[in-house]
């Protein structure tokens, strides 16, 4: 099976195709994608921050890798395995944009000043250990420990990242929010992310979790929202494992707030249950796993949240 003949996967923007080069020639709306259900029914929201395939061009220039190197860091076709959740009454926003481009799974300023030629302004937090490790909102490296880049950049040009993607992608998604708390009272975020099979873990005595369940350490979300997922994974006969070794990404820790009704959950999948991780086009497996995230889906939107919260 190839990637791109699965109904809606457009392949990654490469060097010198359509990619704009301007903020205002991309626009707010190309900064990610949203499918809304025709008559919303649930406080449920998906987000897949990092399955975006569009690399423009300038980035490209700037870079020692090849695209097929740097796709190494995408969660390749996360949004594609819960594209069916419109159609049972759950929003899903995507970004479009690579993370390696601007990772909108961080702060915006969290920038490594060793990337860029010009000093960052004291706003910036380059002091994180995403940072140090190379991760921040714009990646030093890809997944492997690659450099990305061959020279320095300028922080105009991270600025321009910012404005282009991460600034309307959390618009929406603070958007989205909103919506499900002013139709419901309350508010649930699935952030949907994959994890390379050597991430995840697993030993001699333990085998890998199939899925990693990232709550902040009951944090983000309520315990019900966390149980309620695990024990339908579970059912569906997934190893599953709570905040180990994800615990949930900065969109989980800055909009989680059970208190304040907005519960966040980030769901890390196994690439190995769907993807040959090698060539990154999807295996036999791709079809169960969306059957039985469809499965979930369907259980957590007609789930009585109002009676279990």
């Amino acid at each position: 099976m190839n990637a791109f003949d699965l109904p809606g996967v457009a392949e990654p923007v490469a060097p010198g195709e359509t990619a704009p080069d301007s903020a205002s020639a991309a626009g707010s709306a190309s900064a990610y994608d949203l499918v809304r259900p025709s008559s919303p029914t649930t406080p449920l929201i998906y987000a897949s921050p990092h399955s975006g395939r569009v690399y423009p061009s300038r980035m490209m220039q700037a870079a020692l890798l090849d695209a097929d190197a740097i796709r190494r860091s995408e969660d390749v076709l996360v949004d594609c395995l819960v594209a069916d959740a419109p159609g049972l009454g759950v929003p899903l926003l995507s970004a479009r944009y690579a993370r390696a481009y601007i990772d909108v799974n961080r702060q915006p300023y969290e920038l490594d000043q060793a990337m860029f030629a010009d000093k960052l302004p004291a706003y910036a937090d380059a002091r994180t250990a995403r940072v140090a490790a190379g991760l921040g909102s714009i990646a030093r490296v890809v997944a492997e420990g690659q450099e990305i880049y061959r020279d320095k950049l300028t922080f105009a040009d991270a600025r321009e990242r910012i404005d282009r993607v991460h600034r309307p992608y959390h618009q929406a998604l603070q958007q989205l929010i909103d919506d499900a708390k002013t139709a419901f009272g309350l508010a649930i975020l699935i952030d949907w992310h994959s994890m390379p099979s050597a991430a995840a873990g697993g030993d001699a005595r333990h085998s890998a979790p199939d899925m990693v369940l990232g709550d902040r350490f009951g944090a983000a979300c309520a315990p019900a929202v966390t149980a309620l997922v695990e024990r339908a994974l579970i059912g569906a006969g997934y190893h599953v494992a709570r905040n180990a070794p994800y615990a949930g990404g900065h969109t989980t820790e800055f909009y989680g707030r059970p208190a304040k009704g907005v519960h966040a959950l980030q769901i890390e999948l196994n690439r190995a249950l769907y993807l040959d991780e090698r060539t990154l086009e999807p295996t036999d497996g791709f079809a169960p796993l969306a059957k039985n995230l469809s499965a979930l889906t369907n259980t957590l939107a007609t789930w009585n949240w109002k009676g279990s919260l």
